[in-house]
């Protein structure tokens, strides 16, 4: 199991990113969650098999049609186990 926290920024907010992204962790099988951030950005936590994360890690350097990413960042998350499903999360 890997895990990993990918914070994307651009313009990232409003253009469905959080649905999105949730819907592709699914489709490849990733655990975790996904949040709005004040400061624009959009802030995950994915886990799951290298092959999953490394293919949503890829996903989010684009995203949904409406996104416009600049830059996204990732950092390596020591706990592995994030439950079963993925989760769009409150704002924070």
């Amino acid at each position: 199991m890997t895990a990993v926290e990918i914070t994307v920024r651009g313009h990232v907010q409003g253009v469905g990113f959080r649905w999105a992204l949730r819907a592709e962790a699914e489709r490849v099988g990733a655990t975790g969650w996904v949040r709005n951030r004040r400061d624009g950005a959009v802030e995950a936590h994915v886990a799951g098999t290298a092959t999953a994360v490394e293919s949503l890690v890829a996903w989010a350097q684009h995203g949904p049609p409406l996104a416009r990413v600049e830059r996204v960042e990732v950092t390596d998350v020591p706990n592995a186990a994030d439950g079963d499903g993925f989760e769009i999360r409150d704002s924070v």
